[in-house]
């Protein structure tokens, strides 16, 4: 069965006689963080040797002999199967008519609707298909509150939209950053828009920035490398082409206010919320003068492309995700070359 978003919390907190879980989604910290979760519910650990099996993708053929091991010091078993494809479906299935006690758990990350193994999960009563993706907007806010409140930090209304505006893409980098604010405000301590600016400028999510303005000013040389190192530092292919649209958008919003000449894109650089963070103001500034809006939107359709292709089952993500942001360099590269204007 899927599990309604609403009742997730809940059923994370019991999942009763469940047989398998399958954890899937573009986020890979929510998806990990749910796994453990659910492993310390049912074996008190998720490492105990006697009541916790770990198998990798290429280990799957294993499952239905792990799942019906006994434990020698008693207790229900878990197992953990990590990054599955849909050839575990057929093991999975072996699983799931057997009615085993033990519980597996499955970390899947980018399986479309499509995915055999997912539709296999769906349609059991005694499984469950939990989606993990990425909080945002209001989602992702309250998590920010709730993660600094439980620190004893309170946050400023602006800094909180910078803040979401920052974070969100991986459920686990996204509380190690916030864990870094509130160390540094210190507890009963409050964050506002100068000190979120400074904490979380020039952090792990940096080269990630770094790739999207470099892409966007056309020099394809610190694009490749940035994006490099956004992807060597844990970022999945669907989260930095997330991010690649997001920067789009925001180009989007500025371009169309310089759009009739009133005003300029310093001006409308500033009126963006969250705003942008100084040393970056120029550079968006000099993006919008240069590039024109049917550019800026055929970019966004090609991004709204390439994500639908990163979550497709066997698709090759990270080649997606880097052509997808290594062309923005390129057409601006050209551009830049022929001394475009718009």
């Amino acid at each position: 069965m899927k599990i309604d978003p609403r009742r997730v919390a809940a059923f994370l907190r019991d999942p009763g006689p469940c047989a398998v879980v399958l954890l899937y989604g573009d986020d890979v910290g929510m998806i990990r963080e749910r796994a453990q979760g659910l492993l310390r519910l049912v074996a008190g650990s998720t490492d105990d040797p006697f009541r916790v099996a770990d198998l990798d993708r290429g280990e799957a053929d294993r499952l239905m002999e792990e799942a019906s091991a006994l434990s020698l010091v008693g207790g229900r078993r878990a197992v953990r199967l990590r990054d599955a494809t849909d050839t575990a479906t057929s093991a999975v299935q072996a699983v799931l008519a057997a009615r085993l006690p033990a519980l597996v758990v499955i970390e899947a990350s980018g399986l479309t609707a499509r995915s055999r193994l997912r539709q296999a999960v769906e349609r059991a009563d005694n499984a469950a298909a939990i989606g993990c993706y990425p909080e945002s907007g209001r989602g992702l806010e309250q998590l920010v509150r709730e993660h600094l409140r439980a620190q004893g930090v309170t946050i400023e209304a602006d800094a909180l939209a910078w803040t979401a505006s920052r974070l969100g893409a991986d459920l686990a980098s996204t509380r190690q950053e916030l864990d870094k604010l509130a160390l540094y405000v210190g507890s009963s301590g409050a964050v506002d828009l100068d000190t979120a600016m400074l904490c979380l400028g020039d952090l792990s999510g940096l080269s990630l920035e770094d790739a999207l303005y470099a892409a966007t000013q056309g020099d394809v040389e610190m694009t490749d490398r940035a994006l490099s190192l956004a992807l060597a530092e844990g970022g999945t292919p669907v989260g930095v082409v997330r991010a690649g649209l997001m920067h789009m958008r925001r180009l989007h919003r500025v371009r169309l206010l310089v759009q009739d000449g009133r005003m300029s894109p310093e001006e409308a650089v500033r009126l963006l919320k969250p705003p942008v963070f100084s040393r970056r103001a120029a550079m968006l500034a000099q993006a919008a003068g240069r590039w024109p809006l049917p550019a800026v939107e055929r970019s966004l359709r090609e991004f709204a492309s390439a994500e639908a292709a990163c979550k497709r089952t066997g698709a090759p993500a990270e080649v997606i995700c880097r052509q997808a942001i290594l062309s923005l360099a390129h057409r601006a590269a050209g551009d830049k070359a022929r001394g475009f204007a718009p």
